[in-house]
């Protein structure tokens, strides 16, 4: 998972202009590349990450401000997913239209802080007394990244 997103692999643009059409939002050019990167992350990333991902290429760097705003609002139109990880820290991830994302179990590292997509299927929801009614659930497991076990065995 970690942080291997590249300017070169970006999923295209005219899907990803589309997606943010079918919004009823404005396409704009910060909202097409936070959320290609996204498409493309081989995991959720965080603040950080992103911010150090969009300043490698070509483009010009964009400030924090910005990059928080298309975030959230990212994560408000149903685009991407906002979590925080086991430091407290927001990790973002792209949404998928069949909730694919959402089908998987996910592992926080406690040590670096780490979310990783574990493919495993999430298990069975309780059934809830009367009257309750379930809007979301998840599942995660927290623990010691490999990584991490490798410097403190």
């Amino acid at each position: 998972m970690k942080t291997s997103a590249h300017a070169a692999s970006l999923a295209p643009f005219p899907a990803i202009e589309s997606a943010i059409r079918a919004t009823g939002a404005r396409v704009t050019p910060s909202r097409v590349r936070v959320y290609a990167l996204l498409q493309n992350a081989q995991g959720p990333l965080c603040h950080r990450d992103i911010e150090r991902l969009l300043s490698g290429g070509a483009l010009p760097a964009m400030d924090r401000v910005t990059l928080y705003r298309v975030l959230d609002w990212l994560a408000a139109a149903g685009l991407a997913h906002k979590a925080a990880d086991a430091r407290g820290v927001f990790r973002f991830s792209a949404a998928t239209s069949d909730g694919e994302h959402l089908r998987h179990m996910h592992f926080r590292c406690t040590a670096c802080g780490g979310v990783f997509c574990l493919d495993m299927s999430q298990p069975s929801l309780p059934e809830l007394p009367q009257g309750f009614r379930l809007a979301s659930a998840e599942f995660d497991i927290r623990g010691v990244c490999p990584d991490c076990a490798g410097k403190h065995p």
